[in-house]
């Protein structure tokens, strides 16, 4: 007879937050495959589930309260993990029935949490085989493209931010070890690699951008010098994987990325948190307060690299802005020209220093502001975008359409100006049978509006 193995335990995840909490989510999830268990889709299929949560802001927090509540409603065995579990007191007190609450990254006490909650089938058959043969990890994003993290915290004191006080001050990867994951990520068909941290300029500062053996030549621990090995990689096609940079603050050394992008070992884009323009808003904020050099260097940046896209963020409302600090912003904005920009409206953080300023903004003048700010960065978009009517440029495919009553196939793809999730995305039609996501192809762009680019495979390429 047959030796029938057991049914390994199934578990559920519900992943909130920034797309660094996703990574730590993918983590989780591989080790607990390592260790023996399954993965579910739903709820009723999962012996435990478990809840990755934000703790940024407190709408976030009101989310994530939300999502264990329905956890439990419809599971009952909830481990709790992820920034808002160094507020464990908060989620007991109103899910006492919770497993367990773990803090941000706490990976170990995750997974010792679910071995407690449901503990693995273990047997010589299945301790023999602990993890996939080709030891690709669990990925919850697409195969195409990947987060690569290349470490946690931040060494700054933002007013408005509790970062640090969850995840700590900056700790590096080793740059070996960073290089080695991007590495297998490429060749197991990762053909975007989207490079995320709390603060990616300041990457190895904390270990003295100490260098690394890799394949035979030493590397620094520093952004610039990963940022070449990266678009240094190729995969199995022979071709470079797009390297994508997010949360880099303009530090002075940001600037030698530029000729790499130029170069095409980079792509052309540069997430940079700017928060404010407003010189006695970017103070209380406890921010760098350089605005006007920024615009310069802008100036600069796309003078090496015409085709570089910007994108930032702004916090509307901050406690003590004035009519003329918004305004500053809106006039800074016009100057600035940037691609892509995100806005949200301030709010208390437990934990936060701005909460003890003076000057808080009524909730009527944060919504007005907001739609002010959106409007505005709107109309750059749609001019910026439809300047691209008529050009060629290359686009990631994301997803295939089902193809229409005509039998006509549409695909949803990104230029190198838009990272997934946040920006934009090129719309094509008549796309034929022959594409896959992950394909990058030459796209004609035939019409925009404030957000988006439609067009057609290039007959060219």
């Amino acid at each position: 007879m047959a030796l029938e193995l057991p049914t390994p335990p199934k578990v559920g995840m519900v992943s909130l937050g920034c797309p660094k909490a996703l990574v730590d989510s993918e983590r989780i999830l591989t080790r607990l495959r390592a260790d023996g268990y399954s993965m579910s889709a739903d709820y009723q299929g999962a012996d435990v589930v478990l809840v990755n949560t934000c703790g940024f802001l407190d709408s976030a927090k009101e989310e994530s309260l939300a999502a264990i509540g329905e956890a439990i409603a419809e599971n009952g065995r909830v481990i709790v993990t992820g920034c808002m579990g160094n507020e464990a007191e908060v989620i007991r007190a109103k899910f006492p029935e919770v497993l367990a609450v773990t803090g941000a990254h706490q990976y170990e006490a995750v997974v010792d949490a679910v071995h407690q909650a449901a503990p693995p089938e273990l047997g010589p058959y299945l301790d023999l085989i602990p993890q996939a043969a080709d030891d690709r990890g669990i990925k919850l994003t697409p195969r195409h493209y990947s987060y690569l993290k290349i470490s946690e915290g931040c060494n700054h004191a933002c007013a408005f931010c509790i970062i640090p006080q969850l995840r700590g001050k900056l700790a590096s990867r080793r740059v070996d070890a960073v290089l080695r994951e991007a590495e297998k990520l490429v060749a197991s068909g990762t053909r975007e690699l989207l490079v995320i941290s709390q603060d990616t300029s300041a990457y190895g500062v904390d270990i003295g951008h100490e260098a690394r053996d890799f394949h035979g030549h030493p590397v620094r621990a520093h952004m610039t010098d990963l940022a070449r090995e990266l678009g240094s990689l190729r995969g199995p096609d022979g071709l470079r994987p797009w390297v994508r940079l997010h949360y880099v603050y303009p530090y002075p050394h940001v600037d030698a990325v530029i000729p790499l992008m130029a170069e095409g070992l980079v792509t052309p884009y540069l997430d940079i948190p700017f928060q404010h323009a407003a010189p006695s808003v970017l103070r209380a904020m406890k921010r760098p307060a350089n605005e006007a050099k920024v615009l310069e260097r802008l100036r600069k940046w796309r003078s090496i690299c015409p085709d570089i896209a910007i994108r930032s963020s702004f916090v509307v409302g901050f406690p003590g802005e004035t009519e003329s600090d918004f305004q500053y912003l809106l006039d800074w904005l016009d100057e600035a020209q940037l691609d892509r920009v995100g806005a949200f409206k301030f709010e208390p953080v437990e934990g936060a220093l701005a909460n003890d300023l003076p000057g808080a903004v009524p909730d009527e003048v944060k919504e007005e502001r907001y739609a002010r700010i959106m409007e505005k960065t709107a109309a750059i978009s749609a001019a910026k975008l439809a300047a691209k009517v008529g050009r060629v440029i290359p686009v990631i495919i994301d997803e295939i359409g089902e193809p229409d009553d005509d039998g006509d196939i549409g695909a949803t793809g990104r230029s190198q100006a838009d990272a997934p999730e946040i920006d934009g995305a090129v719309f094509l039609r008549d796309v034929g049978s022959k594409l896959s996501a992950g394909d990058i192809v030459d796209v004609l762009i035939e019409d925009a509006d404030a957000h988006d680019l439609y067009g057609a495979v290039s007959s060219a390429g």
